[in-house]
């Protein structure tokens, strides 16, 4: 069996550089519960990490379509068409969630 990895047109640099903002920003709001800040400035910068991670995960979900799901469909193989798609639909279920 093949192991699937990270596709091509995923920029990992990019993709990095936006987790470590993201990790920066979570030990920001740790300092922050830690200083005793204002309740709602906590939330504001929980949500700020929120949208963040999901703009990660729309992105690596957006180029899984462009590389690995195009290229598993181009084969013309009906079932594994069918097994890419179902892959795709519980993907989406879980990163929805």
């Amino acid at each position: 069996m093949e192991e699937k990895k990270l596709s091509q047109v995923n920029n990992k640099d990019a993709l990095s550089k936006r987790l470590k903002k993201i990790e920066g920003q979570v030990k920001g709001i740790e300092k922050m519960v830690e200083d005793e800040r204002y309740c709602v400035d906590i939330l504001v910068q929980i949500s700020a990490v929120r949208s963040a991670i999901n703009k990660v995960g729309t992105i690596l979900l957006e180029n899984h379509i462009k590389g690995c799901v195009i290229e598993s469909i181009k084969h013309d193989d009906y079932l594994e068409t069918e097994k890419t798609i179902g892959e795709l639909m519980d993907t989406i279920n879980k990163f929805t969630k």
